[in-house]
């Protein structure tokens, strides 16, 4: 038998009735005939009223104006019955007072009452005061959001970025196309015309410094991580502004500016390689681990890191499949005849006797040994730990096909892990025992600002052809005039491959090994030539 419902369960649920259908009065009604029969009423119940009095439906409907009246009611009542307001309490009556134009009332109780506030509660105050032209208590909005860890989306960043336009505030301008950076791919058109407004106008042409040396900003956008410098407006002058395609190479064809492929920058980079770094050693034996730190600290000159496993294991799952050392010794040598530089393959020293059966394999596996292209894990390890460390520390492709969702990895679940993904893994597949190696991205999608000055910046598009999206190109003529004499190219590409030298390298300890070779440039055999 159904247990039946109290009147304070029946009364909520049919406010979510209410809700639903989005009916004030009969929501006010039940409400109002709920107090008269002295309910007891929680946080649940008013917050019912409260979310339909401030949802937009109403407050842009002819109801605005009761809903107001009833929405304050219902608050007071609420306190003075003395029910704790919740998160979702404040930002409804957020969004009521900044429709009533009382932002400051609802910025008020945001700080008074103790509660963490959300993105959502902050929105319709930030909003207001941006629509008001109140740019400094819109500035205080954000820096109290950023004190409790809530993070600006494009809507707000948007604007921030109109109100800081309209006032003329040329470096929160800049500032804020570098926050709206980290947050979107593409700008959508809304923001496109506030970017291209500002660009436009008269303040917009003050702003920037005339003289700056081009090679120490170009360096500067490496540390960066190659897409920008973050060292503020550069050039003085109008800006030219344009709608235009990026080639499939990353070449603007409105001024001829090449994109890049942006990495995490050095700090972020740091950052990632000690996270994985004791979080490996924490998993793994910590004395091997901390060995192998010491030899990737010692070498130098790898542009690429092999997941040795993934790439034997590779659709073997079949009756005879097994660890195929031909698919691995192929991308082994497609890598190399790209450039002419060995690879590591980082492989666990079990699969090391899948090189035993044949004289062939043997002598394979000396080879590689000898050249510098095997670093083989101890017994007991993990090697992903040991592959994604070196990729990372080196800041070398990583070739392999594991999108790296293990539980493991979900620990460095911040958005830079993406970024760093995008730049530096190498996807793989074969056609016919020949390995197609799918590299990353000649550039990324994402707002770019140049040694020179210029900005390029990409409008969002639902089109999946990445040649028919639009970008923003945002020059100043006098910019590349002034420095056409440069002697380096405007080409900046971020250089990923340090260089690392391999010598031989074996421990053991308990009862773990490791195998590398010394490292030596030199041609294959030509039997290992395709």
């Amino acid at each position: 038998m159904k247990k039946k419902r109290t009147q304070e369960s029946q009364l909520l649920y049919e406010l979510g009735t209410c809700l639903k259908q989005n009916d004030l009065a009969k929501a006010i009604t039940l409400y109002e005939s709920a107090l008269s029969q002295n309910f007891h009423l929680s946080a649940g119940h008013f917050n019912a009223i409260l979310h339909l009095c401030s949802s937009p439906e109403i407050l842009s409907s002819p109801s605005k104006d009761l809903a107001l009246e009833k929405g304050f009611n219902v608050f007071h009542q609420m306190k003075t019955q003395k029910i704790p307001p919740t998160e979702a309490t404040i930002t409804q009556i957020a969004r009521l007072s900044t429709a009533k134009n009382d932002p400051d009332h609802a910025f008020n109780l945001i700080k008074s009452n103790g509660i963490l506030p959300r993105l959502r509660t902050y929105s319709p105050v930030l909003l207001s005061y941006c629509a008001n032209l109140k740019v400094e208590e819109a500035y205080d909005v954000e820096e109290h959001m950023k004190s409790n860890g809530v993070r600006l989306e494009e809507i707000e960043l948007s604007a921030l970025l109109r109100v800081s336009a309209a006032l003329g505030k040329g470096d929160k301008v800049y500032e804020y196309l570098h926050k709206l950076r980290g947050v979107v791919k593409g700008v959508s058109e809304e923001t496109a015309e506030v970017i291209e407004n500002w660009f436009r106008g008269v303040k917009a042409a003050e702003v920037g410094v005339e003289e700056w040396d081009v090679e120490k900003m170009r360096e500067q956008k490496e540390r960066c991580g190659g897409g920008w410098h973050e060292k503020g407006w550069l050039g003085k002058g109008q800006w030219e502004v344009k709608k235009v395609k990026i080639s499939d190479n990353g070449g603007c064809h409105g001024c001829g500016e090449q994109l890049v492929c942006v990495d995490i920058d050095c700090g972020e980079t740091e950052r990632f390689a000690q996270s994985i770094a004791n979080l490996a050693m924490e998993r793994e034996v910590k004395s091997n681990f901390k060995s192998f730190m010491e030899w990737v600290d010692r070498h130098s000159d790898y542009k690429a890191i092999v997941d040795g496993a993934n790439i034997g294991l590779y659709m073997q799952n079949f009756a005879d499949g097994g660890f195929s050392i031909a698919q691995l010794e192929s991308v082994v040598m497609e890598l190399y005849n790209r450039d002419k530089k060995w690879p590591l393959v980082v492989l666990h020293n079990k699969r090391l006797r899948a090189f035993q059966g044949n004289p062939s394999s043997q002598r394979l596996l000396q080879e590689w040994l000898a050249q510098g292209t095997l670093y083989s894990t101890p017994g007991g390890s993990n090697d992903d730990w040991y592959w994604l460390y070196a990729a990372v520390k080196m800041k070398c492709l990583l070739v392999t096909n594991d999108e790296m969702h293990d539980h493991i990895f979900e620990l460095f679940g911040s958005s830079f892990f993406l970024q760093w993904k995008e730049r530096h893994q190498v996807h793989y597949t074969f056609v016919k025992g020949i390995p197609i190696l799918k590299m990353p991205p000649a550039y990324s999608i994402l707002i770019q600002e140049s040694e020179r000055g210029s900005w390029h910046i990409p409008i969002a598009s639902e089109n999946s052809d990445e040649l028919s999206r639009n970008w923003l190109c945002v020059t100043r003529s006098s910019s590349f005039r002034d420095k056409s004499n440069d002697s380096e190219s405007m080409h900046t590409s971020l250089s990923t491959h340090n260089n690392f030298v391999h010598d031989s390298h074996r421990s053991s300890e308990n009862g773990g090994s490791s195998l590398t070779g010394k490292r030596k440039e030199r041609e294959p055999s030509p039997h290992r030539q395709h």
